[in-house]
């Protein structure tokens, strides 16, 4: 099989890590597998903030929880309402995703970019996890205060996080792929 193609198939996100850092050869492969993604007008809207520091990902952590907590849906209350759960699964290494303000598509430039780093690490036997509720540390009370420790450019908004780290758990099978969701014309 092609081995792009079988990085595809085999990734799974990974939420047991080993305390180990990630080696920086593998780190710059994955962050370089994000920069050559596909964007919008080739406008490479996006800015990765790598965080390795885990003062910086547990305070991430806890402002969002603190606005997950509210959150209308039930299982993210859940989640973010265990005081023994952290949301990024205490890897070493957080990379938040951000889209510059006034780009065409940002967003959609950010998730082309996040799936590049997510498929890359899987393709060099580091475990990865994208991770939607980091966006809640983004829209509460310490949002200003985080994105100046993330030393975030100014006119950037985080959208995406992931974590990364070297695995510690088993791949496991693939769920049961949807049926009914392609159509040939």
């Amino acid at each position: 099989m092609n081995e792009v193609i079988k990085a595809i198939k085999s990734r799974r996100s990974v939420r047991k890590y080993s305390s180990e850092q990630l080696k920086r050869e593998d780190l710059d492969a994955i962050i370089d597998a994000g920069l050559h993604a596909p964007s919008a007008h080739n406008q490479q809207s996006w800015h990765f903030t790598v965080i390795q520091n885990k003062e910086l990902i547990d305070e991430i952590n806890s402002a969002g929880k603190k606005v997950g907590i509210s959150h209308e849906d039930e299982l993210i209350q859940k989640i973010v309402g265990d005081p023994n759960r952290n949301m990024f699964y205490n890897a070493p290494t957080l990379v938040v995703v951000s889209g510059k303000d006034g780009a065409m598509m940002p967003r959609e430039d950010c998730a082309a970019a996040t799936q590049n780093m997510l498929i890359a690490a899987e393709s060099i036997g580091v475990g990865s996890c994208w991770n939607g509720m980091v966006n809640f540390a983004f829209q509460g009370e310490d949002r200003l205060t985080l994105i100046k420790k993330m030393e975030l450019p100014e006119g950037y908004t985080p959208y995406y996080g992931f974590t990364l780290g070297y695995s510690e758990q088993k791949g496991g099978n693939p769920p049961k792929r949807k049926e009914g969701t392609v159509t040939y014309l």
